[in-house]
């Protein structure tokens, strides 16, 4: 069973504002330090929309494919990795100073074979890739910050 991952960063900035730049998944290759590009099948964000994922490790890179599964507009949005199996989301919670977001990876029903099998034997081990993915949060929120904090 795969951990759950967490970070969070403090937004000065509404929740509306900050659920713009989230919720833009065609942006998440601005963002993230692991997916390097997001394609929105359809072009429109909702719940059920899918997405063509391309995902960059120093030289390894690969695709992987996604469906919304939460979708709240200024609250949450969260979607599902097909090929592994976890649950990626973005939840927004109002504070006095702006915005609280939470990223989170999750794997409620765990990892698929594949993907343990890639990540102990190409991707550093289990321990090692979870340390840089919660890094890759940690640069994904600050990102969004400043996104949000420029609107």
């Amino acid at each position: 069973m795969a951990n759950t991952l967490e970070a969070s960063i403090d937004i000065d900035a509404t929740p509306q504002d900050v659920w713009a730049v989230v919720s833009d998944l065609k942006r998440m290759g601005e963002w993230s330090p692991q997916c390097r590009k997001m394609r929105v099948l359809g072009g429109v964000v909702e719940e059920g929309t899918k997405t063509v994922n391309i995902n960059r490790k120093g030289l390894l890179v690969w695709p992987t494919t996604s469906k919304v599964v939460k979708f709240q507009p200024n609250k949450a949005i969260a979607f599902r990795i097909l090929e592994n199996r976890t649950i990626w989301s973005y939840e927004l919670e109002p504070t006095a100073g702006g915005t609280k977001v939470t990223e989170r990876r999750e794997a409620p029903t765990g990892t698929s074979k594949v993907s343990q099998f890639l990540v102990k034997t190409v991707l550093g081990g289990n321990e090692d890739f979870e340390v840089d993915l919660v890094n890759g949060m940690n640069t994904t929120l600050a990102r969004i910050k400043s996104a949000a904090e420029r609107t």
